[in-house]
């Protein structure tokens, strides 16, 4: 049997928190982590507006049930927004590399990535990754970054995610692999 994960996802948005318009971080991330992993996964979603203190507030009770934690938006240079801060905030180690990756994957599609602030962090037995904010920039990134999830994972003490190859291809070193868990 595949293990259960629970993975927490967070849009933060002025506007799609108050109804201005609809979100459509949250829908895109549900839609690639179920099409790209095996595990029964618990989704606790939060939307919430561009307010460090509440971003942080969130990241810290989502880490302590969670074992990924995905955040979309509030990563560019406008004065609001401030999910990098709140990200660096609540970390107990930083991973340079996500943020680097991320940021070459976008680039490939767009000139502004570079304009991007994406953070990856480990707090407790959590990662934390900041996502762009639009769909189709959520799936690329995904896309580009996943195949080292699910080993940090494994390292921080984290349940064992299994992902569709067809989608991505976990990464991990032979000593960490272990046999198909099956249905």
């Amino acid at each position: 049997m595949y293990q259960n994960a629970t993975i927490g996802l967070v849009s933060v948005s002025d506007r799609a928190s108050t109804g201005v318009y609809e979100d459509k971080g949250l829908p895109a991330l549900k839609e690639w982590l179920t099409g790209g992993l095996h595990n029964p996964l618990d989704f606790v979603d939060r939307l919430i507006p561009d307010e460090q203190g509440l971003i942080e507030a969130t990241l810290k009770e989502l880490a302590e049930t969670c074992c990924l934690v995905l955040t979309t938006g509030g990563t560019g240079p406008a004065p609001r927004d401030v999910t990098p801060e709140a990200t660096l905030a609540v970390a107990d180690k930083v991973l340079p590399g996500f943020g680097e990756q991320m940021r070459a994957v976008s680039l490939k599609y767009v000139p502004t990535a570079i304009l991007s602030r994406q953070v990856g962090v480990v707090r407790g037995h959590c990662l934390i990754l900041n996502l762009p904010g639009q769909p189709k920039a959520i799936r690329e990134t995904l896309d580009g970054v996943f195949a080292a999830v699910p080993y940090c994972i494994d390292l921080i003490g984290g349940p064992y995610l299994e992902t569709r190859p067809e989608v991505v291809q976990a990464f991990r070193p032979k000593s960490a692999q272990r046999p198909a868990s099956g249905a």
